[in-house]
């Protein structure tokens, strides 16, 4: 059981980096950070929990402070601290908003609460929060401005300089291999591809297309060439996944989203693509798609031994690894001490039943007593083997893992029960007759009576 109100803040959390993701690497005094906030706060956004659809360059700017200050938990949403108190507008000052907007279309929201602060039926105390305002003139359709847009867009071929400043990543579908006993499976190439280099950090086959198969994948890309500044991908669902996200949000990898419907963006991993059908795929013999070992052995091999010692016709003749020892000196790595497989665990929400048990997958797990009725964090590898014991975390600290629950082994555990110690006046009561003769018979008689 999920709790709705820790999703909507993750949500949140996540919109504000996505929002951020491409300024975090930006040096504090860049000439140029005020212009790209501001182009940021022109831009329409789907807003978690919210029905506005822009973000004023303050706002923008102090979510830029707090990930700097604080990394991704700085970018939670805090409660209101005027939770509980009435916030509607008095009647008559939303007649007023409206009317002066209606009057002059082109005001901005404040000069709608200048202009309305005139007015003697309004308090002068009265707060006019500028969110307040714009979400009741967006209700009215009144924040609507008519949008022209050039039928035919510029689009311009792009390429980055150093090493590490972006990746494209997307999925190919590749040939079909033996699973089990000779039960052939479709197989997907997932892969990453370093736009300046055109070095491939890291692709492999799996037998589907999702967030389960594409975080090992983008694992062993970041432990093989490093932290990339950006990573572009498409809008698939596996793209779009919470846990995705928050991998990329934690590692301060700006994660962006190709638009719908327009893949010319993506053009070197679809040029990539197509190397790897002619010059690879059609040299495949029925060892290499035996098995899904033997088809990523291979693989491996041609980008290795192959690819990457091809002279490319986008880097002037050079190869890709001659391009990468060209400007790969900047490439960040993660950090020695940082747990890296730890960071790509799954994460859910469940809440704790009376008998301390949480179910995962169709797993029951048993976690601390203290825990019943709690709504925990479940930190998990989903290709683990369901017997291995999870991680628990409640508010913010670790606590006993989570082990699969074993109903025999439990009728052996011996439980705590209250006590039955009953306070009474005066002498102890004696013993009913029955249970004195029962003392008194000799041993062997009285086990047998009780069915020893």
């Amino acid at each position: 059981m999920t709790d709705p109100q820790t999703d909507l803040q993750h949500d949140i959390a996540l919109f504000r980096y996505g929002v951020i993701a491409e300024l975090v690497q930006w040096p504090k005094e860049e000439k140029g950070l005020y212009e790209a906030i501001q182009t940021k706060a022109e831009r329409d956004y789907a807003i978690p929990g919210s029905t506005r659809t822009r973000v004023a360059a303050e706002t923008i700017r102090d979510w830029l402070k707090a990930y700097r200050r604080g990394g991704f938990e700085a970018l939670l949403p805090k409660p209101r601290a005027d939770r509980g108190q009435v916030r509607r507008l008095p009647a008559n000052v939303v007649e007023a908003l409206l009317a002066a907007k209606e009057a002059n279309p082109q005001l901005s929201v404040q000069l709608v609460i200048r202009a309305v602060r005139r007015r003697p039926e309004v308090p002068p105390d009265l707060p006019l929060p500028p969110s307040t305002v714009h979400r009741l003139l967006a209700r009215h359709g009144l924040m609507d401005t008519a949008k022209t847009a050039s039928q035919t867009q510029d689009r311009r071929r792009f390429a980055f300089e150093q090493a590490g400043e972006l990746w494209m990543s997307d999925v190919m579908h590749g040939p079909a291999v033996v699973v089990g006993e000779r039960v052939k499976r479709k197989t997907y190439l997932i892969a990453f591809i370093d736009d300046a280099t055109r070095v491939i950090p890291y692709a492999s086959f799996a037998l589907s297309e999702n967030t389960r198969t594409f975080l090992p994948v983008l694992a062993q890309a970041i432990l093989r060439r490093g932290l990339p500044q950006k990573l572009y991908v498409d809008n698939g669902a596996n793209y779009r996944s919470k846990q995705l996200a928050l991998v990329c949000a934690k590692l301060g990898i700006a994660l962006i989203h190709a638009r719908p419907y327009q893949p010319q963006g993506k053009g070197k991993i679809e040029r990539w693509f197509k190397t790897v059908r002619a010059q690879l795929l059609t040299r495949l013999t029925d060892a290499d798609t035996a098995s899904l070992a033997a088809l990523n052995r291979r693989l491996a091999g041609w980008i290795e031994g192959e690819y990457h010692h091809t002279p490319h016709r986008g880097l002037d003749g050079a190869t890709p690894l001659e391009q990468w020892a060209r400007t790969g000196a900047a490439v960040r790595f993660p950090e020695p001490g940082l747990d890296l497989a730890d960071l790509f665990l799954h994460e859910a929400v469940r809440k704790v039943q009376k008998d301390r048990t949480v179910s995962l997958h169709g797993v029951v797990y048993e976690v601390d007593a203290a825990l019943v009725g709690e709504n925990i964090t479940l930190r998990y590898d989903p290709d683990a083997p369901p017997e291995r014991p999870i991680q628990v975390c409640f508010e913010g600290r670790a606590h006993d893992p989570a082990r699969p629950v074993q109903t025999y082994a439990n009728c052996f555990v011996k439980r705590d029960r209250p006590s039955r110690t009953l306070a009474v006046d005066g002498p102890v009561p004696e013993p009913a007759p029955s249970a004195l003769r029962l003392r008194e018979l000799p041993e062997a008689d009285a086990d047998t009576l009780e069915g020893r």
